[in-house]
């Protein structure tokens, strides 16, 4: 495993994300001999960073990881949680958060406190060597800067008291954004987290997030290295033109090869869904070999061929919003696949769905933009998808 130095660190260029773990069925419940395997494979091959956050897997991810990791010494891992910014509200001065979606109904938090302190008995851990503020973006901006909810505040309080060892953020915001959150707070941040790979490199100007936060002497974590699995099978056009350059290499290589390319870059979180992704990620990570200019070249033609997607990474940040509980994320897979060709693939996936569950179902309302980290209007794609579906 290669491994980045980091505030007298040594880090695994390779983390654990815990926002895909492989589940018993689509949807459903973690499973736990599973993460088990992997995390212990995981840990012999020397990736021992684990990245969880509060809402990943209806709250589950943290649990599970949590119980997973304690067979461990405290002192052979890393665990990074997430503050749910961008799951708050303001209602009377306090913190309002929709938790029925979670099954955690008959819970609130007030404070940020009573949420950090949650996360740590969740986790079963006195203090995370890792703490970010989940998602500053446009839409949260507000709520992180607000000095009377004082969240930052709290947080940099908790880092002195040292359950907080490295702070820093998350982000899907634009980079001005990003800008000017951390000129705003000069030095509180140790390293900021952002989408970034070779697709949202100009897609979604990642690579104007990684030269804002280079310029801040910031180093960048990612996230969405694959960009949900879009990236580890990009189509067949893209996959010939990879092969016909590299015959050995899959397109996941590519992926992760581009971002080794990039010096600032500390350490790439992979949400790896089963062994066969982990053994794959991992003989990835075994070896530096980053793109070459010209091979760059090649991902920014296939890229010229990709921009039409919806770019949906699956974080199911819309899913808690939708008043007919639609499955948002399949949908937009569906549409992808749709709006190129309607295929028997298609028509069996909404042949098993209900009508409460087809797109049809969607009611315009708007209420999952907002909490769209891609910026895609779902309503809009939805009755794009409708209008296809009415034409066969």
């Amino acid at each position: 495993m290669n491994y980045k130095e980091f505030k007298g660190l040594k880090l695994p260029t390779l983390g654990f994300g815990g926002m895909r773990l492989p589940t018993t069925k689509p949807s459903g419940p973690i499973c736990q001999n599973t993460v088990e395997e992997m995390v212990e494979y995981a840990m012999k091959n020397g990736v021992n960073y684990f990245d969880t956050a509060f809402f990943y897997h209806a709250g589950e991810s943290e649990i599970e990881l949590g119980k997973v990791l304690s067979k461990y010494p405290r002192d052979s891992w890393y665990i990074a949680d997430k503050f749910p910014g961008n799951f708050i509200k303001i209602v009377d001065g306090k913190l309002s958060m929709d938790l029925e979606s979670m099954g955690m109904a008959n819970r609130t938090f007030n404070t940020p406190k009573e949420i950090f302190e949650h996360q740590l008995q969740t986790c079963g851990v006195e203090y995370f060597d890792f703490y970010m503020l989940h998602q500053v973006t446009e839409s949260t901006y507000d709520l992180y800067t607000n000095e009377k909810v004082g969240i930052l505040n709290y947080l940099l309080e908790e880092k002195k008291a040292g359950r907080i060892k490295h702070f820093g953020f998350s982000s899907h915001g634009r980079y001005e954004t990003i800008d000017k959150f951390i000129t705003k707070y000069n030095d509180c941040f140790e390293y900021v987290m952002i989408q970034l790979n070779y697709l949202d490199w100009s897609l979604q100007e990642a690579g104007k997030k990684y030269d804002v936060i280079t310029k801040h002497n910031i180093p960048v974590f990612v996230m969405e290295p694959v960009r949900g699995g879009l990236l580890a099978a990009p189509g067949k056009e893209a996959e010939a033109l990879l092969k016909a350059e590299r015959p050995n290499d899959t397109p996941v290589t590519w992926a992760f090869r581009f971002l080794q390319s990039l010096p600032n870059v500390t350490i790439t979180i992979s949400g790896m869904s089963n062994m066969e992704q982990l053994k794959e990620n991992i003989g990835i990570y075994n070896k530096l070999d980053p793109t070459t200019d010209v091979e760059r070249e090649l991902l920014q033609k296939i890229v010229d061929n990709m921009a039409s997607f919806v770019p949906c990474t699956s974080c199911r940040y819309c899913c808690g919003a939708c008043p007919q509980k639609l499955d948002i994320p399949v949908l937009l897979a569906l549409y992808n696949e749709a709006s190129h060709a309607l295929s028997w693939y298609v028509e069996d996936v909404l042949g098993t769905l209900s009508d409460a569950e087809k797109p049809q179902a969607c009611t315009t309302c708007g209420a999952c933009n907002p909490l769209c980290p891609q910026d895609i209007d779902i309503p809009d794609t939805l009755t794009k998808f409708c209008d296809i579906l009415n034409k066969k």
